[in-house]
């Protein structure tokens, strides 16, 4: 309903009795209102033009050299400057992401300390633990949704197998002795794995690590047989020889290995799994401050040198908007739980 124009008959007969009558609203009302929304725009403003004055940490919660950690420091180069503060990557692995979820909800809701997860993260984790110490949803701010892509079976050097086919009639024929790394519990790869073993009717023996980085080392040195690992972090490991590529979870091949197929061409149907990797910061965080960050953390993804380095690396770049990021992971979570109940899946 639109207020009474000051000038009407009804204020200048409430002005004349010295008390405003029910339901009218007095010049004095409305100047003070007026005054009362300047000032909140004023110092909205005012914060947003005040922040950042101190460094930005973006936390990691998985060690140096995986996906999450790629991520955080190619933005992390792109953000400084036209933050004017130093952004600070901080890496705080274990329990596939969880340590450090539960520290940054804790973490004053600021815009100082925001973080970068995986799907594990941000959607498994809620799916298949139900003693989760956060919620992904609740406790979290989604920024953005910054990469996808699909993983890729890799495996040792040593491993005897070449192909999909190698390894499952390596697994039948040696029962119990394939192993599979993956970069903790509840993790895409691990869930791969999972899948994959129960599509094919193979077993092979979970060894979870405290991220990627990790797991492909001990795959390198022939610690462990096989793996199924994010492309953007596997791939140059796979040009260097030391990992051998064996299929990717995607529908079609990809560009950056153009010689691999499909775990579908390869006779496993409908397997497709696409990994992602996600900003979020702790809830309740300044309107302004999470407009800022968003569109400094989108300028930096879709920056031509980072698209350019992400794309060698397997990442799509997404860098979408934080309603659309937080409609995809509910998605993504309740996909997860379908999944894990219908293949009765527990933490280890």
């Amino acid at each position: 309903m639109t207020a009474p124009h000051p000038d009407s008959g009804v204020l200048r007969h409430a002005a004349d009795a010295g008390q405003p009558p029910s339901g009218a609203v007095s010049r004095r009302q409305l100047l003070m209102a007026g005054a009362a929304l300047a000032g909140t725009v004023v110092a909205g403003r005012a914060r947003a033009q005040a922040w950042p004055n101190k460094p930005v940490r973006i936390v990691v919660p998985f060690v140096a050299g995986g996906s999450s950690d790629i991520v955080a420091r190619s933005v992390a180069a792109k953000m400084q400057g036209p933050l004017g503060q130093n952004v600070v990557v901080e890496n705080r692995p274990g329990a596939n992401g969880a340590i450090a979820a539960e520290y940054v909800m804790r973490s004053p809701p600021d815009g100082y300390t925001i973080m970068v997860g995986s799907i594990g993260t941000f959607a498994i984790n809620a799916a298949l633990q139900p003693k989760l110490p956060y919620d992904p949803l609740r406790d979290l701010e989604p920024l953005t949704l910054a990469v996808t892509t699909p993983n890729v079976l890799v495996a040792s050097p040593s491993l005897p197998v070449t192909d999909v086919r190698g390894l499952i009639d390596y697994a039948r024929r040696n029962p119990g002795k394939l192993s599979y790394a993956s970069s903790g519990t509840g993790s895409s790869d691990h869930l791969s794995a999972e899948l994959f073993k129960l599509q094919t009717n193979t077993f092979g023996v979970h060894i979870p690590y405290r991220g990627g980085a990790a797991a492909m080392a001990d795959l390198m040195g022939g610690n462990v047989d096989a793996s199924f690992q994010n492309m953007g972090a596997a791939v140059p490991h796979i040009r260097s020889g030391r990992l051998k590529a064996l299929g990717v979870t995607s529908e079609a091949r990809r560009p950056q290995l153009p010689d691999t197929p499909t775990l579908i061409e390869q006779g496993v149907p409908g397997f497709v799994v696409t990994s992602w990797q996600a900003f979020m910061g702790p809830r309740g965080m300044p309107r302004d401050v999470i407009a800022r960050l968003h569109a400094e953390l989108v300028a930096a993804l879709q920056s031509d040198e980072v698209r350019g380095r992400f794309a060698q690396q397997g990442f799509d770049v997404v860098g979408n908007r934080p309603s659309e990021f937080a409609d995809f992971q509910r998605r993504e979570i309740e996909r997860w739980r379908d999944v894990v109940r219908r293949k009765g899946l527990t933490p280890e």
